[in-house]
């Protein structure tokens, strides 16, 4: 029998793991709804902070790190603290092939400005040309296949890297429509990156967007879970998000929205250009993900054969690995769309294969540790929380999405 296609074995394997009700139910339809909005690309650039996370992990030398890619920045970003070996897997197949898109280009294209250009600057037909000049003949064929094929539109979708590639995917069509709904009350989130000061940043927060939530639409809107999948936000973590918050949806994202335009000053915070621009800056001093600053370059391109990325599931890549086969695991929110079984199968392989001192990154939507309580706790009680400087990391990551950054570490066996 022959193999299903990846985007279909991607939808099923997606479905595993967002399917916990009926079809017929008003949860199921929900959450079948998702897993076929998440077949195509959803995350452009990653919504994780990679400063905390190498932070947090300690990553060195001596370092076999595993990460879920998303939209392949990290994986790159943690070359510059020099790991030994970093491996990608993920269940999207856009994902996958962004992420095989970005280790070619690391390889092959000629130095650190056409590198920058072809991911960071938009409306750049040179990109075009590089990559049939220098990418595309060192992609593998499933690859090739997806970035040559049409969208829905009809346009390759390669294409998207001559415009604005970061208006593309899930996370971007959201991003513009927030956009829109803003400008109906007369708002540009734009006015944001003209700030000259955090303080001033809190001005135009305050007094032109916070309102915005305020509005009857828009907290109508917030309240229709299918209005956040572009947030790559399952029915399940909607849930996590609202419990306890008793204006709903729309106070949960002003307080999110509010930590992105406040907290951090906007000249050092991409995240922020990303939400507010719909890209990163053309100007020179512009932030930047590590792996596109130029101080990095060499370590980018030096180390990128050290990258591996697979598509497949988390767990059942553990599963085909020996006992202690890594010591760094990054499992970005995907718990929160996790059963307490899936969970248990998770952690038991993370544990199976952890080495002494090995130590576990991970997000939630809401602002604890999702853990206590679902696994069982004999394993849970092998693994330290690192309370204290999971709070200081909550408070300093720049994505400002998530409510929680929790750091586990093995305990002494």
């Amino acid at each position: 029998m022959a193999s299903p296609s990846p985007r279909i074995a991607t939808q099923r394997a997606v479905g595993d793991a967002v399917h916990r009700h009926g079809n017929l139910s008003k949860s199921g339809v929900l959450e079948r709804t998702f897993s076929l909005a998440f077949r195509g690309l959803v995350y452009a650039q990653i919504w994780e902070d990679p400063v905390v996370d190498m932070e947090a992990l300690e990553i060195g030398p001596d370092s076999d790190v595993i990460t879920i890619a998303s939209g392949g920045c990290n994986m790159l970003s943690y070359l510059t603290a020099d790991p030994r070996s970093v491996t990608a897997v993920d269940l999207n197949t856009a994902h996958v092939a962004l992420g095989r898109l970005k280790l070619a280009a690391a390889r092959h294209l000629p130095d650190h400005a056409a590198f920058q250009r072809f991911f960071a600057r938009s409306g750049q037909r040179e990109n075009i040309e590089a990559y049939q000049a220098y990418v595309r003949p060192h992609l593998d064929e499933v690859s090739r296949r997806y970035w040559e094929g049409r969208d829905l539109t009809g346009r390759r979708r390669i294409g998207a890297f001559g415009r604005n590639f970061y208006t593309k995917g899930l996370l971007g069509q959201f991003i513009g429509g927030a956009h829109l709904v803003a400008k109906l009350y007369r708002v540009d989130p734009r006015e944001m990156l003209d700030a000259e000061s955090v303080e001033e940043q809190r001005h135009i927060f305050e007094t032109r967007m916070a309102p915005i939530f305020e509005k009857k639409f828009v907290r109508w809107l917030t309240q229709q879970p299918a209005s956040l999948f572009g947030l790559g936000i399952p029915p399940a973590q909607y849930s996590a998000l609202c419990d306890g918050e008793a204006e709903g949806m729309a106070a949960v994202l002003r307080q999110r929205l509010e930590k992105l335009a406040c907290d951090f000053d906007i000249r050092q915070n991409y995240f922020a250009w990303q939400a507010f621009g719909r890209g990163y800056g053309d100007a020179a001093e512009a932030p930047l993900p590590p792996y596109l600053e130029e101080a990095h370059y060499g370590d980018i391109a030096g180390r990128v054969d050290r990258i591996s990325i697979h598509h497949r599931n988390f767990t059942d890549h553990l599963a085909a690995l020996p006992d202690g086969a890594l010591d760094r695991y990054i499992l970005l929110d995907a718990q929160d769309w996790m059963t307490d079984e899936q969970l248990t199968d998770l952690w038991t392989g993370i544990t199976r294969t952890a080495r002494p001192g090995a130590r576990v990154v991970f997000r939630t939507a809401a602002r604890p540790s999702l853990l206590p309580g679902r696994l069982p706790q004999a394993l849970l009680d092998q693994w330290r929380y690192e309370e204290a400087r999971s709070e200081a990391y909550t408070r300093r990551d720049r994505s400002a999405i998530y409510g929680g950054v929790h750091l586990y570490v093995l305990k002494d066996r």
